[in-house]
């Protein structure tokens, strides 16, 4: 798509005020809201994603009256931080019981049937068990060796939120950027989508390295190898216990047998659910906070309004993997596409008028937008970014850095952008 600007002009029908638009994105009226949310509803979710969507709304908005009064978002411990981890070791201690008697009914039950249960029972106790991850192998990881630029400025940010350096840092395509851990010593991975990552600005970049980073020092236990696994465990308990759709005569019956123990689960679930979104919520606003402190309120701000059009950055990636290439004099094979991919896509987003992050910015708040049902509103973070006195940025890169660091992310962004292009 051309990132040339195509304008046209109309009166409003609702108001009669002149509606002036972007032939690329949706015409609509500032001034009554006409036609400022056009698309059709969003398709049904499932019960668990509809119910987390609810309650991180709701703690989205107490939590943010929390904050209006003057109180603090700094973790603290409390009843429903102890239960949660009590409802998780009770978890890992069925899996445990699972492996324990799995090994008894094996080695103890020769010339029976046992043999085959306790195998029946160590399967269940091998899908169950915590999971520790590993270092990503379908994607570029850089070490501090490999990109030690990128490194010193996201010590600074380490630095600035208090908190332990990374280890690695993968480099993915995905709209999108992420902190977790791997390997039994728990090291830090960070990882850095190139669809968010290359459009922004040196600042709205320290802005994302302060938010996901600030994930490390806000105390949301959910991320934690004990709670996450537990609701992991949890979550393949209750789809191992879910009935068949259309179920043969015998298999109504095995559903029958399966009602009660998927109830039982599904009640742990959402109460283990329930009793950590709260502590997730206030690690998203927290997160949000150093992000403003590190690269500015201004640009915590902007980097909110990125995500609203992370959409199109994906419909943009997905037009250059399936747009086939005619081929011309001069215009060089399919393989040659993948040059400039970031910087177009760069193009394509800076082409984005302000009537459409406005319209973005109203929807959200009209259809409750988040980047996933356990985050809160969008709007409610961009209100919470809005509460007290506009910050200025604690790290300041000097421009040979970010000459550097594109240097040293190089040939991460040449193979995914191939990658993209020949549709792998």
């Amino acid at each position: 798509m051309s990132s040339a600007v195509e304008l046209t002009v109309r009166p409003c029908p609702e108001c009669g005020t002149e509606v002036r638009a972007d032939r690329r994105f949706v015409a609509w009226c500032t001034d009554c809201g006409w036609n400022v949310d056009p698309e059709e509803p969003e398709e049904p979710v499932g019960r668990l994603v509809a119910r987390r969507r609810r309650l991180a709304r709701e703690h989205g908005e107490r939590l943010l009256a929390e904050v209006s009064s003057g109180a603090s978002l700094l973790p603290r411990r409390d009843a429903a931080g102890v239960l949660a981890y009590t409802l998780a070791l009770a978890v890992h201690t069925v899996t445990a019981v699972l492996l324990v008697a799995g090994v008894l009914l094996v080695v103890l039950g020769w010339g029976s049937a046992l043999p085959a249960l306790g195998l029946l029972l160590l399967v269940l106790a091998w899908v169950l068990r915590p999971r520790l991850d590993r270092l990503p192998t379908d994607t570029p990881v850089l070490l501090r060796r490999d990109a030690p630029e990128l490194f010193a400025l996201i010590d600074e940010v380490v630095t600035a939120v208090g908190t332990t350096p990374v280890h690695a840092v993968a480099v993915t395509a995905d709209f999108n950027a992420a902190v977790t851990t791997y390997e039994l010593r728990q090291r830090r991975l960070l990882i850095l989508g190139l669809a968010l990552w290359e459009p922004a600005s040196p600042q709205v970049r320290l802005a994302l390295l302060g938010h996901e980073l600030g994930h490390y020092a806000n105390g949301d236990t959910r991320q934690g190898i004990v709670l996450s696994n537990a609701l992991r465990s949890l979550a393949n308990w209750y789809y191992l216990l879910t009935g068949e759709e259309d179920p043969t005569f015998l298999e109504r019956f095995a559903n029958l047998a399966y009602a009660g123990p998927r109830l039982l689960v599904g009640m742990v679930l959402r109460l283990l659910d329930r009793l950590t979104l709260r502590t997730t919520q206030r690690g998203e606003y927290l997160a949000d906070a150093f992000a403003a402190r590190v690269g500015s309120t201004e640009a915590a701000l902007a980097l909110m309004d990125r995500l609203l059009i992370g959409r199109g950055a994906e419909s943009f990636l997905r037009r250059e993997a399936n747009t086939p290439l005619v081929r011309k004099a001069g215009t060089g094979s399919r393989d040659d596409r993948w040059q400039g991919l970031w910087e177009r896509l760069a193009a394509q987003l800076e082409s984005v008028p302000d009537t459409e992050y406005e319209r973005l910015r109203r929807v959200s708040v009209l259809r409750a937008h988040s980047v996933d049902s356990t985050h809160p509103p969008t709007h409610l973070r961009r209100v919470c970014l809005g509460v007290g006195a506009p910050l200025d940025a604690v790290v300041q890169p000097p421009a040979l850095r970010e000459a550097a660091i594109t240097g040293e992310l190089a040939a991460a962004k040449e193979r995914i952008a191939r990658a993209i292009v020949k549709g792998e």
